[in-house]
């Protein structure tokens, strides 16, 4: 006998990971949204108030970097997990 094929993911399953991926992009969104916001704010600061602001300006853009950085890689783990849930063991 034939070991028997790893059974699909129900209409459930699949319309979960769905939702979550999904809910995974509107999370980078979000990142992206705050990352321009800084940045926004940074570049504000620099034509507005360059010697005053400057450095709260200069640190908003980094921030914003970071912001976009971190979003990016929790995107790309959650993105491998949802593919791993995908793949029949």
């Amino acid at each position: 006998m034939r070991p028997s094929a790893p059974s699909p993911l129900s209409l459930t399953d699949r319309l979960a990971l769905q939702r979550t991926r999904l809910a995974n992009e509107r999370t980078l969104l979000t990142y992206v949204r705050t990352c321009l916001a800084l940045v926004g704010f940074g570049l504000a600061l620099l034509q507005f108030h360059p010697e005053r602001g400057g450095r709260l300006g200069y640190m908003a853009l980094a921030v914003a970097a970071v912001v976009l950085l971190v979003g990016l890689l929790r995107f790309r783990v959650h993105r491998r997990q949802l593919a791993a849930c995908e793949r029949p063991n």
